[in-house]
C-alpha cells in the first residue's frame, strides 16, 4: 500500500495516460458516480490533453504500480496567468495518507515557478463533497461564486478563487 514514498510525476506518456483515464472511471475514485456527460469526458480525454501541453496532470502510483492518485489542472483560456483545479482525486484505499497534500504542495510550488496570478476551483453543493469543501477552506481560498443546478437540477457549482503570492 505504500504511498507516501511514491513519487509524484507528470503524465509522459500514453500507457500512464490509459491507467489514468481507466482509474478516474473506476469505482475507486470518486464518492460521487452520478456523472455528467462532460465529465465522463473529461475522464477519458483530460490525461491525453495533458501529453499535447493542454494541461498539467500529475498522479502518484501504488506498490502494485496502479494509481493511487492524481491531480490536474490547466493554464485558462486568457493566457495571463489565471489557472483552473480541475481534479484532485486520490484512490479510496490512500486516502488519509497524505497523498493529496502531497500533490497540492506540488501543484503549488508549480504556479509559483511559472509566476501565476491566481487558482480558480470547483465542486459541487452536494454532501459528497463536504471534504473538498474543507479543503478549499483549509488552504485559504475564497467562495466566489455559486452556479445554481450547474451539474443537475439540485446540484450547485461552488466556485472558489486563491491569489498565488
Amino acid at each position: 500500500m505504500l504511498v507516501q514514498s511514491s513519487r509524484i510525476e507528470r503524465v509522459g506518456d500514453k500507457q500512464t495516460a490509459d491507467d489514468i483515464s481507466s482509474f478516474l472511471l473506476s469505482d475507486s475514485s470518486f464518492d460521487d458516480t452520478n456523472y455528467t456527460p462532460g465529465e465522463l469526458k473529461h475522464f477519458r480525454e483530460l490525461p491525453y490533453r495533458a501529453l499535447l501541453g493542454d494541461s498539467i496532470f500529475w498522479y502518484a502510483r501504488s506498490e502494485d504500480g496502479s494509481i493511487a492518485g492524481i491531480n490536474c489542472m490547466a493554464p485558462n483560456e486568457q493566457g495571463t496567468g489565471g489557472y483552473n483545479w480541475d481534479y484532485l482525486v486520490v484512490h479510496r484505499d490512500y486516502r488519509r495518507s497524505g497523498l493529496a497534500a502531497g500533490f497540492i504542495e506540488e501543484m503549488f510550488r508549480y504556479l509559483r515557478e511559472q509566476n501565476a496570478r491566481y487558482l480558480l476551483a470547483y465542486t459541487c453543493d452536494l454532501p459528497q463533497y463536504d471534504a473538498i469543501k474543507l479543503m478549499f477552506a483549509k488552504l485559504n481560498f475564497n467562495l466566489i461564486g455559486r452556479c445554481p443546478d450547474y451539474y443537475y437540477e439540485g446540484e450547485d457549482r461552488l466556485v472558489y478563487h486563491i491569489k498565488i503570492d
